[in-house]
């Protein structure tokens, strides 16, 4: 079974990926989106309700503030991968790849109570099971650079 943190993240990587394919979606609008339409399963760990195979908990709150926090901070985080990424335009990435790593620099450059290794680990369980075993590798490497050049350590 997923913990409550990791299904956070997978919910905000749906929502940040449906954000980054219609751009016109704002932070809160995806968010709404997702819930009213998508998530007829999803339980937050707050919910009440318990049906008999109920499905797995979520931190709303998480989901919240991480598709808010890198929409908010999405042209900085871009910068970012693009000075990192030495032979890959941001475009040229894969859809998934792409927004794990938004979501992984936004936890390790604002996410106070992430530890680096979580951040890593996260961001490379995502991209194994939303894209590929090479984007993987990626996305590890990517990342990997820049907590060295950004001094990101926790």
């Amino acid at each position: 079974m997923v913990g409550p943190r990791r299904h956070a993240r997978e919910i905000a990587l749906q929502i940040l990926i449906q954000m980054d394919v219609s751009p016109e979606l704002d932070a809160k609008t995806g968010i709404r989106l997702y819930f009213d339409h998508l998530a007829a399963d999803a339980r937050s760990d707050d919910d009440e309700t318990s049906p008999s195979a109920p499905p797995a908990p979520f931190d709303r709150k998480m989901v919240d503030s991480l598709v808010e926090g890198v929409a908010t901070h999405r042209a900085g985080l871009d910068e970012i991968v693009q000075g990192l990424s030495r032979n890959w335009r941001l475009e040229r990435m894969a859809l998934v790849e792409r927004n794990v790593i938004r979501l992984a620099l936004y936890e390790l450059k604002f996410g106070a109570d992430v530890p680096t290794n979580v951040a890593l680990d996260e961001a490379i369980e995502l991209t194994k099971r939303f894209g590929t075993s090479e984007g993987a590798a990626f996305v590890n490497g990517l990342l990997d650079r820049a907590v060295t050049e950004l001094n990101l350590r926790r």
